[in-house]
């Protein structure tokens, strides 16, 4: 099974509010895709501390700029949901950070 058949029927660890980062403030330039992830850090801090997560797209790429309610996959686990949990919100890094995410559940 590949990766993007995986997340077409992954459970969520959590749901958030993304925001993907427009191209021109920093974010990617081009749109998320399923498959697609990122380390997620529930600070932005310095020293880059995150969780592989994969945002579970379906079929609906995420442009730059986007806004959109989305669940989360992580391969942690639950472990990891629960730190971006605590934090209430975490970042998307792509080599520099390219989006943020509140929690919602």
């Amino acid at each position: 099974m590949s990766r993007e058949e995986f997340l077409r029927t992954a459970r969520p660890h959590l749901v958030a509010d993304v925001e993907m980062y427009p191209t021109d403030a920093g974010g990617k330039d081009r749109p998320a895709q399923l498959g697609w992830g990122c380390p997620c850090v529930p600070s932005p801090a310095e020293e880059v501390v995150g969780w592989d997560g994969w945002p579970l797209l379906g079929d609906d790429p995420l442009m730059p700029g986007d806004r959109r309610r989305l669940g989360f996959y992580f391969i942690s686990g639950d472990d990891a949901a629960d730190v971006m949990r605590r934090a209430g919100r975490f970042y998307l890094w792509e080599g520099h950070y390219v989006g943020e995410a509140v929690v919602v559940d």
